[in-house]
């Protein structure tokens, strides 16, 4: 299994991760819009996955569609450095927990969560180590509308397919979802492009404008 010990939180930015993957594969890879109790945070690990669908009172199973059995089948021994995503079955407004049903990531001692549903509870959630970003908060319980029906499956987050082992990397400008393969290559050619964008930065402090207008009016 991948070690992801020795990634250092807010090394590196969501937008030059971003641009590293557009460099490295073709594939949507960032979720926007997304919220936290604690936005100045950064969540980033391993991804394990929980599958949600709309709820169907003739198929649905007390034993089956079970949260905590999902849960703890999920997540490995050691889940520190581990992120749970959870997607919304399409629905982005309803809520897949709060700070009950989470207190788990608390007492596992999870990196965090990630979500494209809602979640309840800001208050008590922002109080808890684990890190969680979401599309909002609701008061409402969604145990109505959703139900999990898989653990350790492909889930889709914001439009983006999350596959178990993937590394989530998530502040508040967005989440980055990097493929296992793919880590290493993705934060050092990020790494590199941040250089890069500070390099620009330096060059555009000198710009001289009388020499960019009439270089413009030549290519015209």
């Amino acid at each position: 299994m991948r070690d992801f010990s020795n990634r250092r939180k807010g090394a590196v930015s969501t937008a030059a991760l971003t641009d590293a993957l557009g460099r490295l594969s073709t594939h949507r890879a960032h979720v926007l819009d997304l919220v936290s109790p604690t936005p100045g945070r950064v969540l980033q690990g391993r991804a394990v996955t929980i599958r949600f669908v709309p709820f169907r009172e003739d198929v649905f199973d007390a034993q089956v569609n079970n949260f905590a059995r999902l849960f703890y089948q999920a997540v490995p021994a050691h889940p520190e450095e581990t992120v749970l995503v959870l997607d919304s079955g399409g629905h982005p407004d309803i809520s897949v927990g709060g700070g009950t049903k989470f207190s788990r990531l608390q007492n596992r001692k999870l990196a965090g969560l990630l979500t494209d549903g809602r979640l309840r509870d800001f208050g008590e959630l922002e109080r808890y180590e684990p890190v969680f970003y979401c599309s909002g908060e609701t008061v409402k319980a969604g145990t109505a509308d959703l139900m999990p029906i898989a653990a350790n499956v492909p889930v889709v987050i914001g439009g983006v397919t999350v596959l178990p082992g993937d590394f989530v990397y998530v502040d508040a400008a967005a989440a980055v979802i990097i493929p296992s393969t793919l880590v290493d290559e993705t934060f050092q050619l990020a790494a590199r492009i941040e250089l890069e964008d500070a390099a620009f930065v330096t060059s555009i402090r000198g710009e001289d404008p009388r020499e960019i207008r009439i270089s413009g009016a030549q290519e015209s």
